[in-house]
């Protein structure tokens, strides 16, 4: 089928680095790793080409996970930092 094609999810991680673009904040950046990694490991022929994750189901858990592991560590990375607190001195509408 379809989803188990590398290009596939290789275009699915553009898509989703697009999106980073349009809309920032590291969220979709995650999922574009993640769909980057699954079409990566098709590409190469791993475990996941071979028949044992071929299935759509198989292919979103892992997908998923691997998006998480990368948000986690974007957000790790570029995040909030400990004790980082925006804080406003003035209101926008005082003016």
């Amino acid at each position: 089928m379809w989803w188990s094609e590398w290009w596939v999810w290789m275009s699915a991680g553009i898509g989703f680095a697009i999106l980073e673009m349009l809309a920032p904040g590291y969220v979709f950046l995650g999922f574009a790793i993640g769909a980057g990694i699954v079409g990566m490991a098709l590409l190469a022929g791993g475990p996941l080409a071979w028949g044992f994750g071929t299935s759509l189901p198989m292919l979103l858990v892992v997908f998923s996970a691997l998006s998480f592991v990368a948000w986690i560590g974007l957000r790790s990375v570029v995040g909030v930092r400990k004790g980082q607190i925006k804080t406003f001195d003035r209101d926008i509408n005082e003016d």
